[in-house]
């Protein structure tokens, strides 16, 4: 039997909790802050841990793919908690509307809510495509537009922090440091005052000067390890059993790119659409257009990057996709598609040779695209150190670690190797590269 929809009113709007799984710390911070600048009484839920797991694989079916799970494990997890009135509390979860199960996570979430005794919950569904819409949730273009900018700033200070965080002088001061922004941009985003793009390449310069000459760091040489996979658990903490933080600890620095190159990516599935089959040719020229937008902001932020720091910018969009030549077909869109194999390509050309792909439970495509792949990569690009890593109920941690540790020993053998023909360098005191 249907489990029934229950509409999110805009009397709810007044008095209700709405509850948003978290993926992406500095990211959702800020998003989370517009929320309740717009009237929405938003709160991000960062529970961790078996019970968040458990709580999933109880009301979900066993082969649930792994971010769904977690996710309803969080929100059903809360609701059980007695920290809410379960009869004023929602849910939110983001919907693309694509091949992948992602845009069924909203009849799962229903469905689990019914069977763990939530059914008057209602559920939002964070949509552009129209999926679902609810009288007391709109996402205005004002709104959607500052979405946009907490996007463009939490990918910064992603990419900073990693790149800072292995090197710091002072432990814990890269995490200080954005912090700091991360609460001057969320007064800076509130609609109390008015923001425009101009705000934010002023940010972006000033955020770019702080972190190059307020953050000691050291000069040593660390392997770089990037990350890529399914986009929950590449970027969720939960998901992947707090990946950066271990490779951190191991000595290693985490490279990854940013949320905006997978909305990119989305915005493009269209405009391939268009260009490979003829399908949907007014949405494709729309998207088109956006698609282009997007790409320009890009592409000024990668000139900032060099203007203001010696930090590694993003890598433009247009040459990740451009990777992909000869390996895989633009055609390929469900779940993360071609992108995950454009990001492994873009990660080993740009001298990244040591790559994890988190691979989550239930996720075909992505072991298509992401392990799937990893064979034909190895056979053009000897050398690189790929290694599939499975995230799921019964994974083992230590097993996990164990994996990473032994991909982290192979790649510090040849960072010793490489750093024995190059010229002794004198001991240098801590600098702001």
């Amino acid at each position: 039997m249907a489990t029934e929809r229950i509409l999110f009113t805009e009397e709810m709007r007044r008095d209700y909790t709405i509850l948003v799984p978290n993926m992406l710390p500095m990211h959702f911070k800020m998003m989370i802050s517009l929320f309740r600048s717009y009237g929405y009484r938003a709160e991000l839920l960062q529970t961790d841990g078996a019970d968040v797991i458990e709580c999933g694989l109880k009301y979900t079916h066993n082969d649930t793919c792994y971010p769904a799970l977690l996710v309803i494990g969080q929100f059903i997890n809360a609701l059980q908690s007695g920290r809410y009135d379960v009869n004023k509390t929602a849910v939110l979860m983001t919907q693309t509307g694509g091949g992948c199960r992602a845009s069924n996570y909203i009849a799962l979430i229903r469905k689990a809510l019914q069977k763990a005794g939530f059914p008057q919950v209602p559920v939002i569904s964070l949509n552009v495509a129209g999926l679902e819409k609810n009288p007391g949730f709109k996402l205005t273009l004002g709104f959607g537009k500052r979405i946009l900018y907490a996007c463009y700033y939490g990918d910064l200070l992603m990419n900073l922090y990693n790149q800072c965080r292995p090197y710091e002088c002072v432990p814990g001061s890269t995490q200080q440091l954005a912090d700091k922004w991360v609460d001057r941009l969320i007064l800076q985003l509130g609609r109390g005052k008015a923001h425009k793009y101009a705000d934010v390449r002023r940010n972006y310069a000033e955020i770019l000067q702080d972190f190059e000459h307020n953050l000691p760091r050291t000069a040593e040489k660390k392997v770089k390890v990037g990350i890529v996979g399914e986009i929950y658990v590449k970027f969720s903490p939960l998901g992947n059993n707090h990946l950066e933080d271990f490779l951190v600890s191991e000595g290693a620095e985490s490279v990854m790119a940013g949320l905006l190159d997978f909305i990119m990516y989305t915005v493009n599935t269209s405009v391939t659409d268009t260009r490979l089959y003829g399908m949907k040719k007014l949405k494709g020229r729309v998207m088109k257009a956006a698609y282009d937008y997007l790409h320009k902001k890009q592409l000024d932020f990668i000139s900032l990057y060099r203007e203001h720091s010696h930090f590694t910018p993003p890598t433009d969009f247009e040459k990740t996709r451009a990777a992909i030549e000869g390996y895989i077909s633009e055609g390929v869109q469900m779940g993360e598609g071609w992108l995950l194999t454009a990001e492994m390509l873009e990660l080993i050309e740009s001298g990244v040779r040591n790559v994890v792909c988190t691979q989550p439970f239930g996720c075909l495509p992505n072991h298509i695209v992401g392990k799937g792949m990893m064979k034909v990569l190895r056979e053009h690009h000897p050398g690189v150190n790929l290694v599939a890593i499975d995230y799921d109920p019964g994974a083992s941690r230590i097993n996990q670690e164990n994996r990473l540790k032994l991909m982290l020993a192979n790649a510090n053998r040849q960072l010793a190797e490489e750093t024995k023909k190059e010229a002794p360098a004198p001991e240098q005191e801590p600098i702001y590269s």
